[in-house]
């Protein structure tokens, strides 16, 4: 029981502590030195490169997320956007734009097959060796793909890069609390697995692919829930390298509701679960000591989360019968939980002041964070237990398609 509560205390711990000193050595090694404001060099902007937008009833959006597609600063690019069976505005809309940009090429779906199929579609056709994938609703800054092209360059067995999502609709609480996790709790992971070589993902909303990596793995898995953990895995697996690149920004819609947030967060753990049972033979096949490290991280975290669940069903029962027994019970919080507060506001803050540099307003939902812990770890918390089973019942094969959560207006 000791060990339990001890191990129940000591990997939140252990990782947030490894978080936070991996974000802050991969940004004095990587960062630091890189003046802010820099211009990509012209060379990345030389490099052609295929923006690939899959679309599923993006109407309000998709204009906005084409129009920032088509004024990116690439010297030589197309934009190829798949219309994934909408039964809304979008196919039109995008054939209007089309029209009237040359660089525009729209593909469209006769019915409505998932993210993976659409982007699947998209790179068949592709002209450039470098895809850009995006979502329906994001943003890209002019010079992303510039800075993703650079990692390429840089490294010729890169075969994944993803950018750094930002979150612009930041006019409630809830999508304040998503801004600072962006900053927070995203940024300093990613770089903290760069520091392993592997990451667990390239984020779908912003990412880069090597168009003969994407060919040699059989392309985006059609039944992948998180369609963009899978591939990152596949090619990763595959002998490629995947990296992350903070000066690619892009500009996202987030839940604005509690309802679309535990929609999203389910979907991720569910497509998380899926590339955990699909991929755990990398513990004793893989040659990579970092994707190992990362596999081991991801069984430990749903064993926590199973022991927690079941601690807490056994605290509640105790405190149950004591009520009734007629004694009050007593509810201290504990020098383990004060310590994990300690290193969460840390995490916070160490995240906050490295996105600074790209993000100077992120600041301001720092006032948010103290309630980070209460409202997102529980809601992590029940979807992973959610997850699992509904994982292990699903059929596989079954492509995933599903309605994007409510993200609000910017």
């Amino acid at each position: 029981m000791i060990d339990i509560d001890f191990f129940l205390f000591l990997f939140p711990a252990l990782m947030s502590i490894t978080w936070t000193v991996g974000a802050i050595w991969q940004y004095r090694t990587s960062e630091y030195h890189q003046p802010a404001g820099e211009r990509p060099p012209e060379v990345s902007l030389a490099q052609p490169v295929s923006v690939l937008i899959p679309c599923f009833n993006e109407a309000q959006q998709v204009t906005d997320t084409v129009t920032h597609a088509l004024a990116i600063t690439q010297h030589d690019f197309e934009v190829i956007a798949i219309d994934d069976g909408s039964t809304d505005e979008t196919l039109r809309l995008l054939n209007d734009l089309a029209a009237r940009h040359p660089r525009l090429r729209v593909l469209a779906l006769e019915s409505n097959q998932g993210k993976a199929a659409a982007l699947r579609a998209g790179a068949k056709i592709a002209k450039f060796p470098i895809l850009i994938c995006i979502d329906g609703d994001a943003r890209i800054d002019r010079d992303a793909p510039a800075w993703l092209t650079h990692r390429f360059m840089e490294d010729s067995k890169l075969g994944a890069a993803t950018g750094n999502p930002r979150v612009r609709n930041r006019h409630s609480m809830l999508t304040r609390l998503q801004l600072g996790e962006f900053s927070t709790i995203v940024g300093t992971i990613k770089r903290a697995q760069m520091r392993l070589g592997c990451l667990f993902t390239v984020s779908g909303v912003i990412a880069a692919f090597r168009k003969s990596a994407v060919e040699q793995v059989g392309y985006w898995t059609a039944d992948a829930l998180t369609e963009d953990i899978d591939i990152t895995w596949k090619i990763q697996r595959a002998g490629w390298k995947a990296a992350f690149e903070p000066r690619a920004l892009a500009w996202i819609l987030t839940p604005a509701t509690w309802n679309g947030l535990w929609r999203q967060r389910l979907r991720w753990a569910m497509g998380g679960a899926q590339v955990m049972l699909r991929n755990i033979d990398v513990i004793a096949r893989s040659p990579s000591i970092g994707l190992r490290i990362l596999m081991l991280e991801m069984i430990a975290s749903v064993v926590w989360c199973y022991l927690l669940a079941i601690f807490s069903a056994g605290a509640i029962i105790h405190a149950t019968l004591t009520l009734a027994s007629g004694v009050i019970p007593i509810v201290t919080v504990g020098e383990g939980a004060l310590i994990l507060l300690a290193l969460c506001l840390l995490q916070f803050t160490v995240g906050t002041l490295i996105d600074h540099r790209y993000d100077p307003t992120a600041w301001r939902s720092v006032i948010f964070i103290p309630i980070y812990p209460a409202a997102f770890w529980i809601l992590q918390f029940a979807a992973t237990l959610v997850a699992y089973p509904k994982v292990l019942t699903r059929r596989r094969g079954r492509p995933a398609t599903w309605i994007s959560p409510d993200r609000g207006h910017p």
